[in-house]
């Protein structure tokens, strides 16, 4: 119960108000070369009687709409890989209504983070400070801000749902925290951020079997956003990893009832790499 009128008032507005500066909505597009198809631009006598000219390829914009976060006064920008994967011509836009060219200076689609430079910064950029993350627990309440389905800055708030989601991806393992926030299509990229205005993770993905926010979101820690961001800041044009070389797997109680062990608990060591650190 309330103790006073001021707790009854308590609002998100001034977090907001602090953070939503350095959210920005980022615009990607590149031209493909399609050519026509079906009846009659297939057809082999339609080809001989126009010389082949109808068939020429014609030109296509294809454009990405997402969101993304200022992590360097300078003008550095965390996104998701798939919001400017593939595109040629990047472009963001803040606020406060100004907008700027953006090169695509690193891709991860394991972590599915891309790092993005300001092309011409004009003076400093607000930033949403980097944590580690190591601090956060299920229950603690978060904000989720982003640019949904293109209709503007936007704010959603939740809790955090689970801190270790594990998906496989291309022979890596790809780390996710769950959170109830709406996350929806346009707020990949986008900041979730705790009550200290701290950004904890990069919205990434829904579990929606509607299409819409089901209370299922996902977000990549900061931790492996902060990996990500050092390899752009040193010039690196691959995401370096740590490799332990062994392939683990999760105690089920089948197994834990053969080993003779009273609860499924712990991990398995299934396969080691002989060159590895672990063998």
């Amino acid at each position: 119960v309330p103790a006073n009128q001021a707790e009854v008032q308590l609002s998100y507005s001034p977090l907001v108000k602090q953070v939503t500066p350095a959210v920005v909505n980022v615009y990607a597009s590149r031209v493909i070369a399609q050519r026509p198809r079906g009846f009659p631009f297939d057809d082999p006598l339609f080809q001989e009687f126009f010389g082949g000219q109808m068939n020429m390829p014609r030109e296509r914009l294809q454009r990405s709409l997402g969101s993304g976060v200022l992590v360097g006064e300078e003008g550095i920008v965390v996104t998701n890989n798939h919001v400017i994967q593939g595109m040629t011509d990047v472009r963001i836009s803040l606020v406060d209504q100004r907008e700027f060219d953006a090169d695509i200076v690193l891709t991860d689609p394991i972590s599915d983070i891309a790092v993005l430079k300001v092309r011409e910064p004009k003076g400093k950029f607000p930033v949403v400070p980097l944590v580690n993350g190591d601090g956060v627990e299920v229950g603690d309440i978060v904000l989720a801000i982003g640019n949904p389905y293109g209709l503007g800055q936007s704010v959603s708030q939740g809790i955090v749902s689970a801190i270790r989601r594990i998906q496989k991806k291309g022979g890596e393992q790809a780390v996710y925290l769950q959170t109830d926030a709406a996350i929806n299509q346009g707020n990949s990229g986008g900041a979730l951020i705790d009550m200290k205005g701290n950004l904890l993770g990069i919205n990434t993905l829904i579990y929606t079997k509607t299409g819409g926010s089901d209370g299922i979101g996902f977000a990549v820690p900061a931790s492996i956003v902060k990996l990500v961001l050092a390899a752009a800041r040193n010039g690196e044009k691959v995401v370096r990893r740590p490799w332990i070389g062994a392939d683990l797997q999760a105690v089920t109680r089948e197994i834990a009832e053969s080993m003779g062990i009273d609860r499924p608990f712990g991990a398995l060591v299934a396969e080691v790499d002989a060159s590895s650190p672990a063998a």
